[in-house]
């Protein structure tokens, strides 16, 4: 190895540690993306309304794929509710992605563990397959400039303080700053 490349290597991986040491941990679970563009996402809500992404530029959004046949979705689901209460209706959009169901089987669920949520319905399942969740449930975090910033797969107690903390920095309205480590986009 020459002189300049061995140089340029222990550079690399010392402004990697740098960057790494920066973002503050993580809730456990949540893990960060590539920061690629989200994939498009044109639903309707189990009301009949029409839903576009698109339309949420300039907010965080918390999109979540899940469904009631799945045992951790099931568990997560109140968990998801309360968070939604706790934050309230701030500037962080939730958006909650019902994955190949009817809307028989999505009403009788959610009238029991989280009647206020209101589901889109991705009936055919061919949004969540754009959106390539490795398994259900998975929450991604879309940026305001809409890319994905962050991705939690399997369940998770969104009602806790280390996940409130995440989500409520995140949508602090301080736009020029990274909500996670203060630092400019």
């Amino acid at each position: 190895m020459t002189y300049p490349r061995m140089i340029s290597g222990l550079l690399l991986i010392m402004l990697s540690t740098v960057l790494q040491a920066t973002e503050p941990a993580l809730p456990p679970g949540v893990m960060v993306m590539d920061g690629r563009p989200a994939p498009a996402l044109r639903l309707e809500n189990i009301d009949g309304e029409a839903y576009e992404l698109a339309a949420a530029r300039g907010h965080w959004v918390f999109v979540h794929f899940w469904a009631s046949w799945c045992g951790p979705c099931r568990r997560e689901m109140p968990t998801i509710a309360r968070m939604m209460s706790t934050l309230g209706d701030g500037p962080l959009e939730v958006v909650m992605v019902n994955t190949a169901e009817t809307e028989d089987e999505v009403f009788t669920f959610l009238a029991v563990v989280a009647p206020d949520v209101v589901p889109l319905m991705d009936t055919d399942g061919l949004v969540t397959e754009h959106w390539q969740p490795r398994g259900l449930p998975a929450t991604f975090l879309v940026d305001p400039a809409g890319t994905l910033r962050y991705l939690a797969l399997g369940g998770r107690a969104w009602d806790t303080a280390p996940y409130l903390a995440l989500l409520s920095r995140l949508a602090s309205p301080e736009p020029e700053q990274n909500p996670v480590n203060g630092a400019p986009p």
